[in-house]
């Protein structure tokens, strides 16, 4: 018996989910006053990219699957541009947002593959 009997086992969730811990690694780094601000922001868009691949792998309608991956993209998205402004503001390094970086543009490659094969 192999194939794929959970969300757990995409490797788009687990990369989803080594994102998410690597944001939270990198956010602890973060100045305080920035707890409720953007630390907050980037850990809920991190968060949000494995949580809406893993509900979209629960949806019986291709069309909800296909949305809540197309939601995964924009969380995506949003990270790196959150990240990006991280960067500005010096709270991370170049080297820490090209790492994040090339493993959000590998995500998205993923994704964008399987929103295709919805259409």
């Amino acid at each position: 018996m192999g194939g794929i009997q959970s969300f757990k086992d995409l490797k788009i969730w687990q990369l989803g989910m080594d994102i998410g811990a690597d944001v939270y690694e990198l956010t602890k780094k973060f100045p305080r006053e920035e707890l409720y601000g953007l630390t907050s922001q980037v850990r809920r868009s991190a968060v949000s990219i494995p949580a809406n691949i893993a509900e979209g792998f629960r949806r019986y309608h291709p069309k909800e699957h296909k949305q809540f991956l197309s939601i995964a993209m924009g969380s995506a998205a949003e990270l790196e541009t959150e990240l990006l402004l991280a960067e500005r503001l010096k709270y991370i390094s170049g080297d820490d947002l090209k790492t994040i970086s090339s493993k959000l543009e590998s995500l998205g490659r993923m994704l964008t593959t399987i929103i295709r094969r919805f259409k």
